[in-house]
């Protein structure tokens, strides 16, 4: 889909940046990183779920630049009146958390061309959900994932995160199987991007 008929516009390809609206899209700083991992603890405690849980971690918010930025990756955040309300990243598919390595925050390299993407840490903060904020990154993060080359995408949610699943389908996102982990179902989801 075009991005100017769905209100978001590219300003800048390298860092990338765009706006949708009043919110400004940009590439995430290092200075950001205490109020990103608030507001992803936020989003988390807004469903029930905390770090930990046996689901979620939150280890790679402690090497952003190592898992995302310098490897074939993106972070990117949304600000609104100068504040960051959103949030997500690009992280390589094939680099896998490895067992008891996922609690300490250890990955495994995979192949060495880029083939599948995660999606992850779509965060809204709850005062401004429900604005068309979580779209305008999931379409950004899209778009920068065809940029840098994968043929899919993927990401997983819970049956808790009811709107994040809602929202992946709406951009077209297929179901792909369900796990149950630490009592909670884990959905897992796809999207080709060629």
């Amino acid at each position: 889909m075009d991005s100017t008929r769905a209100g978001l516009v590219r300003l800048r390809q390298e860092p990338p940046s765009w706006t949708y609206g009043d919110l400004r899209i940009r590439r995430y700083r290092a200075t950001d990183h205490a109020t990103v991992l608030e507001l992803h603890r936020e989003g988390l405690a807004q469903v029930g779920l905390r770090p930990g849980d046996g689901v979620y971690y939150d280890h790679d918010f402690f090497r952003m630049e190592d898992i995302y930025l310098r490897n074939d990756g993106e972070f990117i955040v949304g600000e609104l009146d100068g504040a960051i309300v959103a949030m997500g990243g690009l992280r390589r598919a094939d680099l896998v958390p490895g067992g008891s390595a996922r609690a300490f925050g250890g990955y495994a390299p995979g192949a060495p061309s880029l083939d599948a993407v995660e999606m992850v840490r779509l965060r809204v903060r709850p005062r401004v959900q429900r604005r068309g904020f979580g779209a305008a990154v999931v379409r950004a993060l899209e778009h920068r994932a065809a940029e840098l080359g994968y043929r899919v995408l993927r990401a997983d949610t819970t049956e808790l995160q009811g709107p994040a699943l809602e929202l992946y389908r709406t951009f077209g996102w297929k179901e792909t199987r369900r796990e149950v982990i630490g009592g909670i179902v884990n959905i897992y989801l796809e999207k080709r991007l060629r």
